[in-house]
């Protein structure tokens, strides 16, 4: 019988998810996971051996060289033969950010709907959100509304900032490759290419009528970087994320 798989912990979520060669359309899409990127980060950002890597994934050493050299082998075939990188997925934990100050408590037959918001209307560019309208659906109808700041909170870690918040859905204009990612690890329904005042969409999607294009892509630039939560639990409920992955059993 294997042994059971351990969550590794990871203390910062990457602000990029996604990477293509400018020169070339790239034909095939390789991934690294979560906690492969962590072990990058640590030994190759932070400059820690893999034995203090492996302390701050509560993991053993031998699991952070099979992870560390699975990411290197990954990363080298992205750049030597100009494929598309993203970052996704891994067996990981990792704390959410506070839940924001003076939010609507959430019902527990209550659908949270988030949108990215600037004066009346769907804001366009998902990374640069610097307010969501958040919106408590109930029977098909809404039942609270409020404004929320993201406080600066930069685009690699507003999935985050929304999973803190209890939000199911997002309302948005573009969105980046690397943004969808985040979402759906967050388990956050996406419905993007919105226009229009953020209210009407909202309820809209609260009636199971709003027109959304799924395949929306932004072509903005982000480049905002996102703060790492490291430590930071959310009201000590303890949320852990995890998911299959492609590294040892360790």
């Amino acid at each position: 019988m294997p042994r059971p798989i351990r969550c590794r912990k990871i203390g910062c979520l990457p602000v990029y998810r996604s990477f293509s060669p400018d020169d070339a359309e790239a034909d095939e899409t390789v991934s690294v996971t979560l906690d492969e990127f962590e072990t990058m980060r640590l030994i190759d950002g932070e400059g820690l051996t893999q034995a203090e890597c492996a302390e701050r994934m509560n993991v053993s050493r031998t699991t952070v060289t099979a992870v560390y050299e699975s990411a290197r082998r990954t990363i080298a075939d992205a750049l030597i033969n100009g494929k598309r990188l993203i970052v996704t997925g891994g067996c990981c934990s990792y704390a959410l950010p506070d839940e924001p100050e003076n939010l609507n408590n959430k019902g527990e037959n209550t659908m949270r709907i988030a949108v990215t918001f600037e004066n009346g209307e769907v804001f366009q560019h998902f990374g640069h959100t610097e307010s969501f309208k958040i919106y408590d659906v109930e029977d098909g109808k809404i039942v609270n509304e409020q404004i929320v700041p993201t406080d600066g909170t930069g685009h690699g870690a507003l999935a985050g900032f929304l999973k803190a918040s209890k939000v199911d859905a997002l309302i948005c204009g573009g969105i980046g490759m690397g943004a969808r990612l985040a979402l759906d690890e967050a388990e956050i329904a996406i419905y993007g290419g919105v226009t229009g005042p953020a209210d009407e969409a909202a309820k809209a999607l609260a009636e199971n009528r709003l027109a959304f294009d799924p395949n929306v892509k932004c072509d903005h630039r982000e480049h905002h970087h996102g703060d790492c939560h490291g430590e930071h639990h959310h009201g000590g409920c303890g949320h852990e994320h995890c998911a299959e992955h492609k590294c040892g059993n360790n």
